[in-house]
């Protein structure tokens, strides 16, 4: 028995706790879910009815063995009836188990190559649209049996024979059908103790009594002889191989993805540990080969069982396991409790079990991703073709829809309302099958017109560019003007440079802190040029508001340092900061500068700021140059000079030193917090500035960035802190 724990010795107990208390009571509920199904999946495949039990068995213990899904569960699934009953009517059962079985060694391999993954990527509209075609089958032909005759090869004949079954009619077994479809419907809003039975269990066994007290001849289940009767070598095909590679090649794929689907649902059940895909894909084959040369159906994970497993409380596989050891020992002991199942009731269960399979939800969701069509599509090819064809189908089709959607671009040219200037939009992925549209639209442009050309497209070739340059260029000649602006991702300077690539999005230091450096030549003048191409218009309409004035909220003064951005770290627009920098952001006391005096001054009476913000920032020249104390030029020792009152306070161990010291800084990064300290102090002290605090409220307030970790600490007298959502009324304060 399977412990997927390999635990150490020490956790045994923990071991047999969880096996008697969640594994043990959860498997006798999957079994008492998966008995009926199973029979019911082996009717509705044309199989012997013994096959449908081999495979609930093997699934169950081989699976449970060797899977690399915690909780899956495996069996027999509706997921294959329709290709198992073509296989069978076409090769013969002997042939069919032969088929199933070599599935299942293409299975393994699929494991063993790590290809498990590459399963997935199926488009999840087709699959779940050939579960609904799948479910849309199965429902067509019990329908027949459950009024009483026998299902037809093919959908259409089902459809078509119909009202003459309806007109010959058994009401035994249309009345046990109904009685089994009435309580699977209702089983949901039945009080929730009884809802611990299996709805399936319940539906068949009231269906199999009802049929025991009626007065009527019910057709039921035949088996020869016990289970181990049955089992049976495959036979080799005697020919026709092709047809048979194709029937492998079917079996093999659709039991995959159906079970590494079903793996990723349970998955998303459960918290516990998550499914090795290629591990689970070897057992999942190893289980074909196994139930094929015993004589049974091909097995998958099936996600009702599954889900039942989990919501029952299982926790390893272990629960899966001893499933299928009851289900082998019912089968053995129990043949003649089987035999008295009426077919009718089976009908019943499965034509519930197909309608389940078409899931509203799935519709619904395939509607609003535009997949409706690929659905629909889908589902017809799989009731009225065959599922292998139906699925092609569907796949051809979504892909094609997904390269529509991905090569599409979008293009229109219109005047601006109220002005004689054109906007010429272009978006999406600009390649050379966007010229006719792009001829097309850009025609309509007038000569002489001013245009604005927005592009925001993820993917632009070569010739596309060379059109629209040619155009703009063109344009421009009969005296019109043509604006760039670049809101994509795909640089127009790019599709010269090299082959195409699909743009990736531009984060902040590539949009903010260096937006020119993708170019050639003059860092500042090509930083210019991409402003124009990328930001011009989108600050165009904040500053056309500041056009008369500014109104800025605060006076910022920081350091020079090339590598502080204040309206970056402040999150801060056009016309929010009045900045003033010098090294090592100083405030020589009244009278000392003029330039800082005026700032100052012109900052409080002139635009009436609200906060004063004084910023340093770690690794500062100025702060390593007062600390070394090495000799500078004239002019920097003279400006320096004025921080001598910050290194004093420094060496003194001021709070902020020792807060910093404290937080792991170096020296010259606790010098640099001091010295804002300092600072504010000489801000306090300036009689325009007391004068502000009294009269209007004025805020003074502390700022230290630290350039590696990009955090923005608040200084204050007392020491430094982080600014986080507690300290709020802080960053107000600062900050407006």
């Amino acid at each position: 028995m399977s412990t997927d724990t390999d635990s150490p010795p020490g956790r045994a107990d923990h071991w047999s706790t969880t096996l008697l208390r969640h594994d043990l009571p959860a498997s006798f509920v999957v079994f008492l879910v998966a008995l009926p199904l199973s029979l019911g999946i082996a009717v509705a495949s044309d199989a012997p009815i013994a096959a449908g039990l081999i495979a609930a068995v093997v699934g169950g213990v081989v699976v449970g063995i060797l899977g690399g899904a915690p909780l899956q569960v495996s069996g027999p699934a509706a997921g294959l009836t329709v290709v198992v009953a073509e296989t069978i009517n076409q090769f013969g059962w002997k042939t069919a188990c032969f088929i199933f079985a070599a599935a299942g060694v293409l299975q393994i391999l699929f494991g063993l190559s790590r290809i498990a993954r590459a399963a997935l990527a199926i488009a999840p509209v087709v699959v779940h649209a050939m579960l609904a075609g799948i479910g849309i089958t199965i429902a067509l032909q019990q329908l027949h049996v459950l009024l009483g005759g026998a299902s037809h090869s093919t959908a259409f004949q089902n459809i078509v024979q119909l009202p003459g079954e309806l007109t010959s009619l058994h009401g035994d077994d249309v009345l046990i059908g109904g009685v089994v479809i009435a309580i699977m419907l209702g089983w949901k809003y039945v009080p929730e103790r009884v809802r611990a039975l299996p709805g399936p269990l319940v539906a068949v066994t009231i269906g199999t009594l009802l049929s025991l007290v009626l007065p009527g001849n019910v057709e039921r289940i035949v088996l020869s002889g016990s289970l181990f009767d049955a089992i049976g070598l495959p036979g080799v095909p005697s020919g026709n191989w092709g047809a048979v590679a194709l029937a492998v090649l079917t079996i093999a794929l659709i039991a995959s993805v159906e079970s590494l689907l079903s793996a990723v649902a349970v998955d998303k059940m459960q918290t516990g540990p998550r499914t090795n895909f290629d591990k689970e894909l070897v057992a999942q084959g190893a289980a074909n080969v196994t139930s094929g040369l015993l004589g049974g159906l091909p097995v998958t994970g099936v996600i009702v069982r599954s889900a039942t497993n989990v919501q029952a409380g299982a926790k390893t596989k272990n629960s899966a396991l001893l499933h299928g050891i009851w289900i082998l020992v019912f089968s053995v002991a129990l043949v003649g409790v089987v035999e008295q199942i009426p077919k009718s009731a089976l009908a019943g269960l499965l034509i519930v079990v197909g309608i389940q399979l078409v899931k509203l939800a799935h519709i619904r969701l395939a509607r609003r991703t535009g997949d409706l069509l690929v659905y629909v599509v889908t589902v017809l090819g799989v009731v009225f073709l065959n599922l292998l064809e139906g699925v092609l189908i569907g796949l051809v089709l979504s892909f094609a829809l997904l390269l529509w959607r991905v090569v599409r671009v979008v293009v229109n040219a219109a005047p601006v309302t109220g002005t004689d200037r054109w906007l010429v939009t272009v978006e999406g992925t600009c390649t050379f099958l966007a010229l006719p549209k792009l001829s097309s639209e850009l025609s309509k442009v007038p000569e002489g017109a001013d245009v604005l050309l927005e592009m925001s497209v993820d993917f632009l070739d070569h010739a596309a560019y060379e059109a629209i340059h040619d155009w703009a260029r063109q344009h421009e000649s009969t005296g019109g003007n043509v604006e760039f602006v670049e809101l994509g991702t795909a640089p127009m300077a790019d599709a010269v440079t090299g082959p195409p690539v699909r743009g990736r999005s531009r984060g902040l230091l590539d949009d903010v802190l260096k937006p020119g450096q993708d170019s050639d030549g003059n860092p500042v003048t090509s930083g210019v040029a991409a402003y124009h191409r990328r930001h011009a218009h989108v600050v165009r309409p904040a500053l056309d508001e500041l056009r008369d004035g500014q109104n800025p909220h605060s006076l910022f003064l920081t350091c020079a340092d090339s590598r502080i951005v204040p309206n970056v770290i402040t999150s801060t627009g056009p016309g929010d900061l009045f900045t003033v920098r010098n090294v090592g952001n100083l405030v020589p006391p009244q009278g000392r500068d003029s330039s800082i005096e005026a700032a100052i001054v012109f900052a409080l009476e002139e635009l009436e700021v609200d906060h004063l913000v004084v910023c340093g920032h770690s690794s500062c020249g100025a702060m390593q140059a007062l600390m070394s104390g090495a000799p500078a030029g004239p002019g920097l020792g003279a400006w320096l000079g004025h921080a001598q009152a910050s290194v004093e306070r420094w060496m003194q161990r001021h709070p902020v030193g020792v807060a910093a010291d404290e937080a792991g800084f170096r020296s010259t990064d606790q010098l640099a917090m001091v010295n804002v300290a300092v600072q504010l102090e000489n801000l306090r002290a300036h009689p325009v500035v007391r004068r502000a605090i009294l009269e209007r409220g004025v805020t003074v307030s502390g700022l230290f960035f630290d350039i590696g970790t990009a955090r923005v600490l608040e200084v204050s007298r007392d020491g430094i802190a982080e600014i986080t959502d507690a300290d709020l009324s802080a960053l107000a304060a600062a900050l407006g």
